[in-house]
């Protein structure tokens, strides 16, 4: 167990943890430093023992106490307890008082508070937990419920109690904390705290108890500034001159007022300003962050006495320091790119965008990054969100785009075993071919895309592609005779234009009513890539004749015969007889059978030429 004075301010309002319920409450207004304060100490070995006369309970040197004993440890491992952790704030193994409340309700602690003023106001508080978890005795634990009593340094007169109520096993155990205000007997300068146990025994009502604290308890005093404000910011370079604060009680527990103003670099480590004992302070010549407060009594004589004053709430200035934005670097790209200049600065930091190092146009607002319109030097300024401080030292970054020479790709031709040269003529610039030359032309002889890099002084690269598509020459992979037409096919698709007699060309593979005969076919590329000829004989069998000696169509012959050298035909009626033959080009027939005219009917013929044979009908009409 130790004592100990705390430095600093606690603001401690009813609606504080715990809500004033049975007597119980905390402070109203401003509290002092702390007067007392137990935290139980740190450790991993249990104990110590509490002092003789403390509690009629009997310390166990284990983290598992039975009813009606008690134990100091900073962990629990029996009964399914759960402590998660003490209380006090970045202790290391910070250890708390662990009861096992007795079957018995009555007194388990008690201890004597001295150095207090006689006739003032104090506030006592402790942070309480109910360790069995809701899960514990199988639901049913018993709550835990503690009364808190403050009696006069005589033990006879009750000052002020409070009962926590029934607090009730959690499946998350947490902390909460209780307070009593009381004020001390005249002539008196200590109290007696006593903690009872109101709980039923049984299985249950297991707590443990850290941070007991006493301190004064006085009026909520706050300290403003001319205009009721609470606190001020100053930017870097500006000086404060008269700034007038004022201290205004709420008269909640003190009838009169004395004061001493203290200030302070860091608001922990305080300092009293000598002769500042008003209820105002008046501030000349300050550039820099300082925190002010009063210490508040009723008497001077106890101002500055940490066992009867209160402490104000605080007043700040606060000087906000510029921040310099850091460059990300000038920004040098080639045209086509795109990049933003930047600054990379502190959270709560707002850039803005110049065209000029001190006033000049805002051309972009609140942002980091910016991309600029143009070339030039550009600048950014930084502002604090908090205070608006705006630094006046703006960064400079530069931004420029290189121009570049505009090139455009192009798709050529070549026919099969040809060159063709490739060039571009840029001045100024390095040539990078993907063939591995680096002149301003190659040659090249072979379908592909070649890739031209201009690298420029710059060192901007810009490329050109170079698509050379191979041209075949024409193939032919047939003629053929389709109805009364000689369609031409070649190998592959292509630009080629077609000819009977190598002077008129037409598109169309198809030639139609031609006589029979024989032909050159002729196919050439129109870009000049080749011209193929091939001959053909085409066979025209007509599909009927007249033999009305109108001198038109009079016979049956078949145009082209003359040019095969096998040639034989025979020619029948409807029941196969056999009506007439040749075996010599050319060959006509009148429609005549033995010297006779043979009546309008269909007839059927068979005709050889060259091994391959003909077969079908022609009508004789007459």
């Amino acid at each position: 167990m130790k004592k100990k004075l705390i430095a600093g301010v606690v603001f401690a309002l009813a609606s504080f943890g715990s809500s004033a319920q049975n007597g119980l409450g905390f402070c109203q207004g401003n509290s002092g430093d702390p007067i007392f304060e137990e935290d139980f100490g740190e450790g991993t070995e249990n104990g110590p023992a509490l002092p003789a006369g403390t509690t009629s309970y009997n310390f166990i040197n284990a983290n598992n106490p039975g009813d009606g004993n008690y134990t100091i440890t900073n962990s629990t491992s029996s009964f399914g307890w759960d402590l998660p952790q003490d209380h006090t704030p970045n202790d290391l193994n910070g250890k708390a008082l662990v009861v096992n409340a007795s079957y018995t309700p009555g007194e388990f602690f008690r201890t004597t508070i001295s150095g207090l003023c006689e006739n003032n106001s104090y506030e006592f508080s402790a942070w309480l937990i109910n360790i069995l978890p809701a899960s514990g005795c199988e639901g049913n634990g018993i709550p835990v419920n503690v009364r808190f009593q403050i009696w006069d340094e005589t033990d006879t007169t009750i000052l002020a109690e409070g009962d926590t109520g029934d607090i009730n096993g959690s499946s998350a155990p947490a902390w909460d904390q209780y307070a009593l205000t009381f004020t001390s007997e005249p002539g008196q300068d200590s109290v007696i705290l006593k903690m009872l146990n109101n709980g039923a025994g049984g299985c249950g009502n297991d707590l443990a108890i850290d941070d007991i604290v006493f301190r004064s308890c006085g009026d909520f005093t706050e300290i403003v500034n001319e205009n009721g404000i609470t606190n001020l910011q100053i930017c870097e370079g500006e000086t404060v001159n008269d700034l007038t604060l004022q201290a205004n009680p709420d008269f909640s527990v003190y009838d009169t007022h004395s004061y001493q103003w203290q200030s302070s670099p860091d608001g922990e480590n305080w300092t009293s300003l000598a002769g500042e004992t008003d209820n105002q302070l008046i501030i000349s010549e300050l550039n820099e962050t300082r925190f002010f407060r009063t210490l508040v009594a009723e008497d001077p004589i106890n101002v500055n006495n940490t066992s009867c004053n209160s402490i104000s709430t605080t007043f700040e200035v606060e000087k906000i320091d510029f921040i310099d934005p850091v460059s990300l670097g000038d920004v040098f790209i080639c045209e086509g790119e795109s990049q933003s200049i930047a600054v990379q600065t502190d959270p709560g930091i707002r850039v803005n965008w110049y065209d000029s190092e001190n006033a000049g146009n805002l051309l972009a607002e609140d942002t980091f990054a910016f991309t600029p319109e143009s070339n030039g030097i550009f600048y950014a300024e930084a502002t604090t969100v908090e205070g608006n401080c705006t630094n006046p030292d703006r960064v400079a970054i530069e931004y420029a785009v290189y121009e570049t020479p505009e090139l455009r790709d192009e798709t050529l031709e070549i026919c099969e075993g040809d060159q063709i040269t490739l060039s571009e003529t840029i001045e100024n610039v390095d040539y990078v071919w993907s063939t591995g030359e680096t002149g301003s032309s190659i040659e090249v002889d072979s379908a592909g895309i070649y890739r031209l890099d201009l690298i420029t002084a710059d060192n901007c690269v810009v490329s050109k592609a170079f698509v050379i598509e191979s041209i075949s020459a024409p193939q032919i992979s047939e003629i053929s005779k389709v109805d009364n037409s000689l369609v031409i096919e070649t190998v592959s698709e292509g630009d080629f234009s077609y000819s009977l007699n190598g002077f008129s060309y037409q598109n169309q593979p198809v030639f139609d009513n031609l006589e029979g005969g024989l032909y050159t076919v002729y196919v050439r590329e129109n870009s000049g890539c080749g011209l193929v000829t091939e001959d053909f004989l085409f066979i025209d069998i007509p599909e009927f004749f007249t033999p009305n000696a109108d001198l038109r169509n009079d016979t049956f012959k078949i145009g082209g015969d003359i040019y095969y050298d096998e040639f034989e035909i025979n020619i029948f009626d409807r029941f196969g007889k056999l009506i007439a033959k040749g075996n010599k080009a050319p060959f006509e027939w009148d429609g005549t059978f033995n010297g006779r005219d043979l009546p309008s009917d269909d007839y059927w013929y068979r005709i050889r030429l060259n091994g391959k044979v003909y077969t079908g009908n022609i009508s004789l009409i007459r």
